[in-house]
């Protein structure tokens, strides 16, 4: 249908585009653009993998606007029938009102349950791809992030990402939709009011780019906030009783304190501004409905429209502005997405482990006959032109035990998380070698080593799921003989369910002796070519060390053992012992080796 006011509306599009064109110039020019556009993109890629929900989503919320139009034109007609006495059609209206009720009804239902669905799908789907990459990142780009910022990413953000990536497109067409079909069934029946009820629509707009950069301002202080309490709060929690035996209680407390003090200036700050930004919304839509209360008034008490249509142009009215506020309220809602989701992106662009599939294989078909470790002129720096390590050369080989001793803060554990693969070398090589091939350490050539840490290692649940990380279908008799080398089944089979019996988180409710030995089990299930063990008998008594040090001998026959230790009782059964100084190593003769043995004693 032509109306003559055509050119108006036409006009008004141009204002609204032109108002959106300058809104996002003025982003590029910010520096925004571009990584707003990736960050909703990344989204979109979860998005795409339900298209066929969304967009029955989209379509359900279509025809359920379109039969709520209905269902107004026809109050608007039932009105007037009523009104004029008249039960010609009465039954029709009757029944496409109730029929439209009934549908709204089920429609909020379904797009409930399955919003629900979707929503949950690609919160899992996101979560497990997060997971896997935060497991498989190098270890020094990810150890720039505090667990409690980890966690808090994992979990808010990416629940911020699944629903931006179910709901957002589907309420920005679904809200599209309904704003149109609204304006124009008023513009049918009347151009002024159509314009009417867009009367806050400029001022909106204007207001649109100061809201959109507080509300990020504020979703980023929010988001550092939780990050930052949640880091404190796992350390505490993980560090419980030191924190008691240390008597920090009342510092961690107001420290929580200062926390939650920073939490609530910058919540209600938050707060504020939404009820001034609420207000501001109330009475742009105050003004608008009672302009077009009174204009209805006007046409009516004028004659020139019956109370019916009076009512639908109220109820469109409200219906347009409520409309086009929840159109403008997406827009806050999509600055949290991008947010969140550069939040988890950054954890999806963490650079990766190197892999060697080829080398693993090769490895695996060769490691029978034992395998060696060898360092040749290697050297580490965390930071650039700040070395750690420097013209390091080490070699253990099979049937060997090989020491590595030095003070703290000399690079024993960069070693050690040099021959794990974590990091690699800055120079020189270091290596794991089968016969004469030889392979760089990457994450694949850790499945070659039972590792044994410092300090407790254990996780929260059986003795036995402990025991099965390192093979999943081991028997008990195995369990048995592992814990037996490692002088541990006495105590675990003197515990209420023996093998099945329950461990703390850590390992709290054992000792750090009976901690070591469960960790010195689980690495000896692994029967990996080399046991690397850092300082693991460090918390036992000299008769336990001995005799689990007999039985190391006799279960490292034919494999590579590299130890950390100041113990004599270790340094006396190892073939080779090299120093870690100046940040470099030195292999001791058997003169020095003697002398040190006397020292440490």
């Amino acid at each position: 249908m032509d109306h003559p006011q055509q050119p108006q509306y036409t006009g008004l599009n141009r204002w609204l585009r032109s108002a959106m064109i300058a809104r996002l110039q003025a982003s590029r020019r910010e520096g925004t653009f571009g990584t707003f556009l990736g960050d909703w993109k990344w989204i979109f890629e979860y998005s795409r993998r339900y298209r066929a929900a969304v967009v029955f989503y989209v379509l359900m919320g279509i025809a359920s606007s379109t039969l709520g139009i209905g269902a107004s034109v026809a109050s608007k007609y039932l009105i007037d029938i009523v009104l004029a006495r008249s039960t010609d059609r009465l039954w029709l209206l009757v029944l496409a009102a109730v029929a439209g009720t009934v549908f709204s009804l089920t429609f909020n239902g379904v797009v409930s349950r399955l919003s629900a669905r979707i929503s949950i799908d690609v919160n899992n789907d996101i979560q497990a791809d997060i997971f896997s990459r935060i497991l498989d990142a190098d270890w020094k780009s990810l150890s720039a992030y505090a667990s409690g910022d980890l966690l808090n990413r994992f979990t808010n953000d990416v629940n911020t990402v699944a629903s931006n990536a179910v709901n957002w497109l589907p309420n920005v067409l679904i809200s599209t939709y309904s704003f149109l079909a609204t304006f124009l069934v008023i513009l049918h029946y009347d151009v002024t009011m159509a314009f009417l009820a867009l009367l806050s629509a400029p001022f909106l707009l204007l207001t649109s780019r100061y809201l959109m950069r507080r509300l990020r301002e504020y979703r980023r202080k929010v988001l550092e906030l939780n990050s930052g309490m949640m880091s404190f709060e796992s350390e505490t929690f993980s560090n419980f009783d030191n924190i008691k035996s240390f008597g920090l209680t009342e510092r961690s407390c107001r420290r929580m304190t200062g926390w939650q003090r920073d939490y609530k200036k910058t919540n209600l700050a938050y707060n504020l501004f939404s009820i001034q930004a609420n207000v501001w919304l109330s009475v742009l839509g105050s003004v608008v409905t009672f302009a077009a209360f009174g204009y209805c008034l006007f046409r009516l008490w004028s004659g020139a429209i019956t109370f019916g249509t009076m009512t639908l142009f109220l109820q469109q009215s409200n219906r347009l502005s409520s409309t086009f506020n929840k159109l403008v309220s997406i827009f806050p809602g999509m600055v949290n997405g991008a947010v969140s989701a550069h939040r988890v992106r950054e954890l999806t662009e963490l650079e990766r482990e190197p892999h060697d599939d080829a080398a693993a294989a090769a490895l695996r078909a060769r490691a029978a006959g034992g395998l060696r470790v060898e360092m040749q002129d290697a050297g580490y720096a965390y930071e650039p032109g700040k070395p750690v390590l420097h013209d390091c050369v080490f070699s253990a080989a099979p049937n060997q035990i090989v020491a590595l001793v030095g003070p703290s803060g000399e690079g024993k554990t960069t070693i050690l998380r040099l021959l794990l693969g974590l990091i690699r070398p800055t120079e020189g090589r270091v290596e794991l070698c089968a016969g004469d091939r030889r392979f760089a350490m990457s994450a694949d050539t850790r499945e070659f080593f039972a590792y044994v840490p410092q300090g407790n290692s254990l996780f929260s649940g059986t003795v036995a799921d402990n025991l099965r990380m390192m093979k999943e279908d081991a028997s008990d008799a195995e369990l048995e003989a592992v814990l037996r080398s490692a002088c541990a089944w006495e105590f675990v089979q003197g515990m209420d369910h023996g093998l099945y019996s329950r461990v703390g988180e850590r390992g709290k409710g054992l000792s750090e002796g009976q901690a070591q030995r469960l960790a010195l089990a689980r690495a000896l299930l692994r029967d990996a070519p080399i046991l690397l063990l850092d300082e693991a008998t460090s918390a036992l008594d000299p008769a336990t060390e001995r005799r689990i040090l007999q039985n190391l001998m006799q279960e490292c026959s034919g494999r590579t053992c590299i130890v950390t230790t100041h113990r004599p009782s270790v340094l006396g059964l190892c073939s080779r012992i090299y120093r870690v100084s100046g940040g470099t190593l030195t292999e001791l003769d058997r003169r020095e080796a003697a002398r040190l043995m006397q020292e440490e004693a």
